[in-house]
């Protein structure tokens, strides 16, 4: 099961976390780039005070325990959240039209 989702998520092409079991880390905001038996080969940069770095590791199937996916995000700058009434027409669920409410 852990190899499809895996295999899914690297075709999605998302940022995911993976936990390494062995290691007892994280890996943040990685993509999986291939995937081969029981080898996934994972790539993600560090950010250091001078530096970026690009790291690419390859680690076992069994030796990861865990894998997150961000599914969605807000803006912290931009509290102001949109709602329906702020969608143009053309993109609303239910557009309003004088004749809508009447039927009800």
């Amino acid at each position: 099961m852990l190899h499809r989702k895996i295999y899914q998520m690297s075709t999605d092409g998302r940022e995911v976390s993976v936990f390494l079991r062995d290691q007892q880390r994280w890996i943040e905001d990685a993509r999986i780039v291939a995937l081969e038996g029981d080898l996934v080969t994972i790539r993600y940069e560090t950010e250091d005070e001078e530096e970026v770095c690009s790291w690419e590791e390859i680690v076992r199937l069994e030796s990861i325990g865990s894998i997150t996916q961000k599914i969605a995000s807000v803006s912290r700058i931009n509290s102001e959240i949109f709602v329906a009434d702020d969608c143009p027409e053309a993109e609303q669920i239910y557009p309003k039209y004088p004749d809508f409410n009447s039927d009800q």
